[in-house]
């Protein structure tokens, strides 16, 4: 089925659900509070619920899953849901994005169960820098599961890096580099201001050009040019690299004109926009019995309501009081 339109004539294709609002990790720009507290088993939607409503998505022309959280690994049963995603007919693309920190142990029965597209957030290549920004010692970890992973045959494989200034800009090249002999995509992405934990401040902020800039330190930069359409990143690639790198840029270049998403979050709410703050609640309904028709309805208000574009400004506030860890990003 064809995927519906917005009022703006974007195509709507894409669903990143959130299967937990819980994680092993408390990086300083995700989940820091430590009063930061998470939902009740019962206010998370079951695995059949998540189920239902991709069925539902699915309808509206929705070919594109990512399961993300929280950290989605830690949920019990977790690769029961990844087989029951991946055997529904009309989804073209399920992934995951991860931590990292459980990967190794799960990565074949991930891969057995379907999914072969990973991302992984790690924000530094230094393990003790890693405990800093995450609370949690946990670096190799997580790079023992991204190589077990490319062993394995995963691909595409991207790295998600947050770049942070005073925190982790300075390793801006040692990543570029590890494009060059690693087919991974290191994906730096734009410090947005999502929650009202006061983390976010401008003085942080680091623009796509500076990271760009610093990148060509190394060598030019050409861009890959590819046939489908893979998201909001920018991407490119040193000549002769075995990798990619690539420029998510949401407050400097807003993307919004090609959004083409739909987040589900933990707790059973859709969020048109990320730097939004409204909700459509499908938990209810559905635990009240809607049907299938009732979902397509409430999705399709979702798509309707999505706005031109964010609010968010680089000198402003917070625009969603959710931490990210909530959202799934």
């Amino acid at each position: 089925m064809a995927a519906r339109l917005d009022f703006y004539d974007r195509k709507i294709s894409y669903l990143r659900v959130s299967v937990t609002d819980r994680c092993n990790l408390r990086c300083v720009y995700c989940a820091p509070v430590k009063a930061f507290k998470f939902r009740k088993p019962a206010e998370v939607l079951q695995y059949e619920e998540i189920l239902e409503i991709i069925r539902a998505a699915r309808d509206l022309g929705i070919n594109k899953v990512r399961l993300t959280g929280g950290e989605p690994l830690i949920r019990k049963d977790f690769i029961h849901l990844v087989k029951s995603v991946c055997r529904i007919s009309g989804l073209d693309d399920v992934s995951i994005t991860t931590n990292g920190v459980f990967l190794k142990k799960m990565a074949q029965a991930i891969l057995d169960a379907g999914v072969h597209r990973l991302n992984v957030s790690l924000d530094t290549l230094v393990p003790l820098k890693y405990a800093k920004i995450t609370g949690r010692d946990c670096f190799h970890d997580v790079w023992n599961g991204i190589e077990t992973a490319h062993a394995l045959g995963f691909s595409p494989i991207k790295i998600n890096v947050v770049a942070m200034k005073g925190i982790n800009d300075g390793e801006i090249v040692s990543f570029g580099r590890l494009s060059l002999r690693k087919p991974y995509q290191i994906r730096f992405i734009e410090f947005m201001p999502i929650g009202n934990d006061g983390y976010w401040t401008p003085e942080k902020y680091v623009s796509s050009d500076t990271i760009k800039s610093k990148l060509e330190s190394i060598g030019p930069l050409f861009p890959v040019s590819s046939a489908v359409v893979d998201g909001p990143a920018q991407r490119h690639c040193f000549d002769g690299a075995k990798g990619e790198v690539g420029f998510i840029s949401p407050m400097s270049h807003r993307f919004c004109h090609a959004c083409n998403r739909l987040r589900l979050t933990a707790d059973g709410k859709v969020r048109p926009c990320l730097f939004g703050n409204e909700e459509l609640d499908v938990k209810t309904p559905l635990r009240e019995g809607c049907s299938r028709h009732d979902l397509k309805v409430l999705l399709q208000i979702a798509i309707d309501r999505k706005p031109k574009q964010h609010h968010a400004e680089v000198q402003g506030q917070a625009k969603s009081s959710r931490p990210m860890s909530a959202i799934g990003g």
